[in-house]
């Protein structure tokens, strides 16, 4: 995530942090995103990537990837104003 942060230019306006357990390990690794409270588990970098171009520059959930049992905010998204 802090890779892709760099690589996109949003220091400063995105910030990745570690985080313990999540308690969902069973779908690999998680990402939040807030303030939305999206749920995604992201299984290659790839995934990170699709993620960060797309929900959090372009303000688009990534169905694919949602994580199970954790429902997608029923208002629409904006994309990152740059």
């Amino acid at each position: 995530m802090k890779k892709e942060v760099d690589r996109l230019g949003l220091k400063g306006i995105v910030r990745a942090n570690k985080a313990g357990c999540l308690d969902h390990c069973e779908y690999g690794p998680s990402i939040v995103v807030y303030p939305e409270g999206v749920w995604y588990w992201a299984g290659t970098e790839a995934d990170v990537t699709e993620i960060m171009e797309k929900h959090i520059v372009g303000g688009q959930i990534v169905e694919r990837l949602l994580m199970p049992g954790h429902e997608p905010p029923k208002k629409q998204l904006k994309p990152l104003k740059l």
